[in-house]
């Protein structure tokens, strides 16, 4: 399993905005060094909570402070964009990043975002399925595209630029627990991006989610892997349950109350007081220790039937230090566990403890024989 982070990103309000960039490039910085695989970034236009408004702007910053680890977009939100300068910047990304770029596409979260644009909620999920059937084209053949909308146009269209990424780099479909992201998935046989959980409400299980993939798949003739399926929830660990629940207890709460709630007006409900053990028994969030992390992911694994890459979702509900040991920790504790590179050292140890009799008394033996020579 690879492990990743995702960052809508989202700071409490009354926070600096220009520190939280810079934090959240720190955040991301250190993962690279800690070994995570993947960085995925949002995009939001309104709300407060998330100042982003270019993923690929920040993750180009991302991709000059950082060595290795894979930037995602998470997501550009198509229905915001015309079909041709979308791919263009992320193809201009992906050279730029000499291959270290992932297309994470959606619909776009904020109905306020849409509203600013004109765009009517009712058409988002219409527009993403018309700009991605246009940017699949685009960068999967050099045959010109013509097409007409009644939101965009082209006219025998081609990229100047190819990826730098050969065939091209790694497309997702975003969705929130639903199976539309899915289906779009299977259709262009492209990556799913699943944000597993949504507090206060109930999601269809993700091994349904699977399926509606594979079944869209199958009707197109295309095909996606499970190994390339990213899953992102909620996450925070601490060296003891308490302590994790003590670090994000105040947090969680204000995010639901004043976001989830005040501000996007969601439905659903967590109990007040209690929202962090909530989301835990209802598998919205994983917080506790590594060993509570380690068995959430399992049944995260088993729940779903499989998948490539868990996403770690940063809130924010804890403070700056707090978050960065919470990776740090994941990293030593819990990703070794699903990555397997510590087992061939379990197994050097167990070997060399069932045979301590034996070596012990070898080199008694040596020293007894080195004592008499001496002699």
């Amino acid at each position: 399993m690879r492990f990743g982070a995702f960052l809508p990103p989202f700071h409490k309000l009354g926070q600096d905005p220009t520190a939280n960039f810079q934090h959240d490039l720190e955040l991301i910085t250190r993962a690279d060094e800690l070994g995570f695989d993947e960085a995925w970034v949002g995009e939001h236009h309104s709300g407060g909570w998330s100042t982003i408004a270019s993923p690929e702007l920040f993750l180009a910053a991302a991709a000059e402070r950082t060595q290795r680890i894979m930037l995602g977009t998470g997501v550009v939100s198509l229905p915001y964009h015309h079909p041709l300068t979308a791919a263009d910047r992320m193809v201009q990304l992906d050279h730029q990043t000499r291959g270290r770029i992932m297309f994470g596409m959606g619909a776009g979260v904020h109905p306020s975002d849409a509203y600013m644009m004109g765009i009517s909620a009712g058409d988002q999920r219409r527009m993403m399925a018309e700009s991605l059937d246009a940017i699949h084209q685009l960068l999967t053949s050099t045959e010109p595209v013509t097409r007409k909308t009644d939101w965009f146009e082209l006219r025998e269209a081609r990229l100047q630029l190819r990826p730098y990424t050969q065939p091209c780099f790694e497309m997702m479909a975003a969705g929130v627990g639903t199976e539309r992201s899915m289906r779009l998935a299977g259709k262009y046989g492209i990556n799913p991006l699943t944000f597993a959980g949504l507090a206060g409400r109930e999601a269809p299980p993700l091994g349904k989610l699977w399926e509606a993939a594979e079944d869209e798949a199958a009707k197109n003739g295309t095909t996606v892997d499970r190994s390339k399926w990213r899953v992102a929830i909620c996450t925070h660990i601490a060296e003891t349950r308490e302590e994790a629940y003590r670090q994000v207890r105040a947090g969680a709460a204000d995010w639901f109350r004043n976001y989830v709630k005040g501000t996007l007006g969601a439905v659903g409900d967590l109990p007040e007081g209690r929202e962090v053990e909530h989301m835990v028994e209802t598998r919205t969030a994983i917080i506790g220790s590594p060993e509570d992390a380690i068995e959430a992911i399992g049944q995260l694994v088993e729940q779903s039937g499989g998948f490539g890459s868990l996403l770690l979702t940063v809130q924010n509900w804890a403070n700056r230090r707090q978050t960065m040991e919470s990776f740090e920790l994941f990293a030593s504790e819990v990703a070794p566990h699903f990555t397997g590179s510590t087992q061939s050292l379990r197994d050097s140890q167990a070997w060399e403890a069932s045979h301590r009799d034996d070596f012990s008394a070898q080199v008694r033996e040596a020293a007894q024989a080195a004592a008499s020579s001496k002699v």
